[in-house]
């Protein structure tokens, strides 16, 4: 292995969410009056959380996030840690196939329940452990500040500079290069527009991969 650890991401790398769920977003917007697709959402929301997630909305939409947004948008969590999501194509093999002393961890916007949940769906809850990671929950500034993958690099004991982090979301990137890792930029999910990739070489994201295939081969 060319790297001593890996830190994924969750949403759209291991968990096809981020069209689900900016799907609803762009629906919810454009019932409220302001059209937004897919998109649209994906281009301005993807890999946001917290504040910063509300002010993109608000710029979006010219004024303040209506009272019923947070209403509809847990309902929609609720359904999908209910129901369950798809796993991003070849996310689990690829997880179950890594050496098993081979230090992984997940470090997400997204909070440690729903991370849990839906590793319980996907049946890999195991190959993680105790190294979830939530910038909600575990560092103070959130992605796109790389405080959360280097919190995760510590708790997995190793050199932020020896670790491969795959990410997807220009948010995402931005802070896992501004970290010092080595940085692959995950193209291989359904939300992945065809400029995708060019949008995460722009941040200085030192690798492309559009499957898990690629990936394997990166980290060989």
């Amino acid at each position: 292995m060319k790297f001593d650890a890996l830190i994924f991401d969750f949403d759209g790398v291991l968990l096809e969410s981020e069209h689900a769920g900016n799907k609803q977003i762009a629906e919810y917007l454009s019932g409220a009056g302001h059209p937004t697709t897919p998109e649209e959402s994906m281009a301005n929301f993807m890999g946001l959380a917290g504040g910063d997630f509300l002010a993109a909305i608000e710029r979006w939409i010219g004024r303040a996030v209506p009272d019923d947004f947070h209403v509809a948008r847990k309902a929609e969590d609720e359904r999908a840690m209910r129901e369950g999501l798809d796993p991003v194509f070849g996310a689990i093999g690829f997880v179950r196939n890594l050496p098993p002393d081979l230090p992984r961890a997940i470090a997400s916007s997204s909070s440690t329940r729903w991370i849990e949940r839906h590793l319980e769906h996907l049946d890999i809850r195991d190959a993680f452990g105790d190294k979830i990671f939530s910038g909600r929950e575990h560092v103070e500034r959130g992605k796109p500040a790389p405080d959360l993958y280097l919190h995760a690099a510590a708790a997995l004991g190793v050199d932020i500079a020896r670790v491969a982090i795959i990410e997807d979301s220009p948010v995402g990137a931005t802070g896992a290069v501004a970290s010092g890792a080595h940085v692959i930029g995950f193209c291989g999910g359904s939300h992945c527009a065809p400029d995708h990739a060019d949008r995460l070489r722009a941040i200085g994201v030192q690798d492309i991969a559009h499957s898990f295939d690629e990936i394997a081969a990166l980290i060989a």
